[in-house]
């Protein structure tokens, strides 16, 4: 499997979609990185040549491109600050509800997490 970057990209896929296996690049950024690397869209990732891998991992670089540890670390810091700061963004982020003016009465289950019957809630108060 090849590496960029310390992640191994699936070696199975078209290197314009295994690309996008980076956080931080979406199928717009990897077209880019690819055209400025001169490597075709339609190669397969495990028939890169060390060579080619040297050239993306360049471009991403040279081009100071936010991918990987950086991006999640550019983010976290960015939540942070917004539940410092006390907005109304970061007490959402801080109480685990949805950030961006969804609906709770019903639905957001994914940032709520499985609903809790009210005697889980009373046990979980006894036990504190």
């Amino acid at each position: 499997m090849p590496r960029i970057l310390g992640v191994d990209i699936p070696k199975e896929k078209r290197i314009d979609i295994a690309l996008t296996y980076l956080y931080g690049v979406g199928k717009f950024v990897s077209n880019k990185i690819l055209a400025e690397a001169g490597i075709p869209l339609a190669k397969r990732a495990k028939d890169l040549t060390e060579d080619e891998i040297s050239r993306i991992a360049n471009v991403i670089q040279k081009n100071s491109m936010r991918v990987e540890g950086d991006l999640r670390r550019e983010i976290s810091q960015n939540i942070k600050r917004l539940m410092d700061i006390g907005s109304w963004r970061g007490l959402r982020h801080k109480k685990g509800l949805p950030v961006r003016g969804q609906r709770t009465r019903t639905n957001a289950r994914t940032r709520k997490g499985p609903r809790r019957t009210t005697m889980a809630i009373i046990r979980k108060e006894e036990k504190k």
